[in-house]
């Protein structure tokens, strides 16, 4: 067990789930640390992520809670391997919040992603120009480097869908983000074309939710649906006003799930929502 500087979004996970194992397995971190030849210190510091772990111990711990499930087994080994985080989430480590750095790692190691935004177009599909006018509004007003820090890491996040082996990618966008002229005309249209343009590419489907649609779940709140390499490491991310919020309890995952696949279910489909984007972009 080795200490790290700085609990990633990966590690803290990772503990998550060890700890729960355990309390499945009905058994106190006391006993267990004395099956595991260690101090009940040293596995109260792994399950806080405050200490790493090696995939051997986890598979060792995964024993001894009586764990079958191999594929989840091996997917929290694979999380116990230390990958060092991409040269440009190193880059903005003192300049960006912690929980973007997370979200970047949460994506960058996701399956597939599912998003569904009311008042906003997806992140992974701004442009640039887009962009820097959101965060050129954020509160308290960012100077004019933290604008491009903050527009920097935003298109670089975009690699995972540009990316060899891209990951696929579904998002549903309410009808009301495509109205809003963010930037001025000449920027929403531009946004528009690059919507049409990505939404062309396999591995990305997008859907429109028309105003005539009313009501549905989720109205008012932008959800993004991190797949892990087995469902029980899927996490949910949910914009605030302070920041991103992870979710990851089984119960916030079904509900997640379902919600997307109602919302998906009632937009338009992949045609009809480019007609849509080609009918409101021509009239910009």
């Amino acid at each position: 067990m080795t200490t790290r500087p700085s609990a990633t979004a990966r590690r803290v996970r990772l503990a998550t789930e060890l700890r729960k194992l355990r309390e499945r397995a009905g058994m106190t971190a006391t006993d267990a640390a004395k099956f595991l030849g260690t101090s009940s210190g040293q596995l109260s510091n792994v399950e806080s992520a405050r200490f790493g772990v090696s995939p051997d111990r986890v598979r060792a711990m995964s024993r001894l809670y009586s764990c079958a499930d191999q594929p989840y087994i091996d997917a929290l080994a694979d999380m116990a391997v230390e990958k060092a985080r991409g040269w440009w989430w190193d880059a903005y480590r003192e300049v960006l919040p912690s929980g973007l750095l997370n979200l970047a790692e949460l994506e960058h190691h996701a399956t597939s992603l599912r998003t569904a935004f009311t008042s906003h177009i997806p992140g992974m599909l701004q442009t640039a120009d887009h962009a820097r006018e959101i965060f050129r509004h954020v509160i308290p007003a960012p100077t004019p480097p933290e604008v491009e820090h903050r527009v920097s890491y935003r298109i670089k996040r975009q690699d995972v869908i540009y990316r060899e082996g891209p990951t696929p990618y579904r998002t549903v966008i309410h009808e009301a983000a495509l109205h809003m002229k963010v930037g001025g005309r000449g920027v929403a249209r531009t946004q528009l074309e690059h919507l049409l343009s990505m939404s062309e590419r396999d591995h990305i489907t997008l859907r429109v939710l028309p105003f005539d649609v009313g009501a549905f779940p989720g109205s008012g709140q932008s959800i993004n649906y991190l797949a892990g390499s087995v469902p029980q490491l899927d996490t949910v991310q949910l914009d605030q006003f302070h920041g991103p919020h992870l979710l990851d309890a089984e119960a916030h995952l079904e509900k997640y799930r379902r919600l997307l696949d109602i919302v998906e279910a009632t937009a338009l489909g992949p045609e009809k929502s480019r007609d849509l984007i080609h009918a409101i972009a021509r009239n910009l």
